[in-house]
């Protein structure tokens, strides 16, 4: 019998004017218990998979193999080396604490996992930064990814590929995780291009928490970027990379400098669009600042949202009231959490 298990932290991106840029994570975990023992019957399963799963939505999480987001991407990265299905006796338990389709990277961390999880039962030992050339076959952004799969503080982007490599990169996601009624001849068999994105991971004053206020409302990918702009004007543009500029490094300084970090932290880009969304985010944009919360040094919207991101050196709670407050007008409750940085990121533990 073999067994281990898989941790991979949820994230927040677009940190500040880091818009598709910068991505934190955090020390919120997604879990993978595997083990493998070939005296439990798993033939139910069309790839010998026992699969259970613990956590938010869990009744509407698929539990075949080849339809849960985990088990899918690691018979994605299996596939692609010569692996159809799981060894017999394979049984693994999900429990991800992670809220779905609220912002803190719920997808990011299940496909991190799926892909780390096929890693390791093919023993392919493949690198962290080759590990994500898979994951961006299914989820194109690197952000909420990088911040999963190497944690800490993280800038990202994807590179130029030749054409023919751009034509991998681009293939359907139906044929990378194929659904049942996909035609076999069109599943992607053949490892993706190598160094598709390249990331750096930034220092982080760790006096420095993160509050998120999580409202209990969804707000999917899709919906929150069709409200987006085809183009911006150069002014915007200018706007947030003079403030990620600074950002990315007022954020390592000791003491830190709140009211710096604050102001470095506005946008232009995404969060003016997506206010139309989220009820009160101009509000507490505009509200909550250093002056009148002793202790905070930034905000922002967690990804595509509806999660706040507060980050402060003190008065946690008072701050988190303060916006849940915003929230509450609109008759929305809210969670919240104090979260630290996931240094370490996705690890495998035997």
């Amino acid at each position: 019998m073999t067994s281990f298990k898989i941790k991979i932290p949820a994230s927040s991106a677009n940190i500040g004017p880091g818009f598709d840029v910068l991505g934190i994570g955090l020390n919120l975990y997604l879990t993978i218990e595997v083990s493998i023992d070939t005296n439990v019957d798993t033939s139910s399963d069309p790839h010998n998979c026992k699969l259970s799963y613990e956590g938010n939505l869990a009744e509407k999480v698929p539990l075949q193999s080849n339809k849960n987001l985990v088990t899918q991407c690691a018979l994605y990265i299996m596939r692609c080396n010569g692996m159809d299905s799981f060894p017999p006796g394979t049984q693994i338990k999900v429990v991800n604490p992670i809220p779905l389709s609220r912002g803190l990277g719920s997808s990011a961390s299940a496909i991190v996992g799926g892909i780390m999880l096929g890693n390791e039962i093919g023993q392919f030992k493949f690198s962290k930064q080759r590990l994500m050339d898979y994951c961006l076959l299914i989820e194109r952004h690197p952000d909420n990814l990088a911040a999963s799969m190497f944690g800490g503080f993280l800038g990202s982007y994807l590179t130029e590929l030749s054409p023919q490599e751009t034509d991998a990169k681009n293939v359907p996601l139906e044929y990378v995780l194929p659904k049942p009624d996909v035609d076999e001849k069109n599943w992607v068999k053949t490892p993706p291009p190598t160094d598709i994105g390249q990331y750096i991971k930034y220092d982080w004053n760790t006096k420095i928490k993160c509050i998120a206020i999580i409202p209990n409302f969804e707000v999917s990918t899709d919906e929150s970027r069709s409200v987006l702009p085809e183009s911006y004007t150069k002014p915007d543009i200018i706007f947030n990379l003079q403030r990620l500029a600074v950002l990315t490094t007022a954020l390592t300084r000791d003491p830190p400098n709140n009211q710096l970090i604050y102001d470095a932290m506005k946008d232009k880009l995404h969060q003016p669009y997506r206010s139309t969304l989220i009820p009160g985010l101009c509000d507490v944009l505009a509200t909550v600042t250093p002056s009148t919360d002793p202790g905070l040094c930034g905000i922002c919207l967690s990804g595509a949202g509806p999660t706040i991101l507060c980050l402060a050196t003190e008065g946690y709670e008072a701050i988190a009231e303060k916006v849940i407050g915003f929230f509450s007008k609109s008759g929305i409750e809210c969670d919240w959490k104090l979260l630290e940085l996931a240094e370490e990121g996705a690890v495998v533990e035997y």
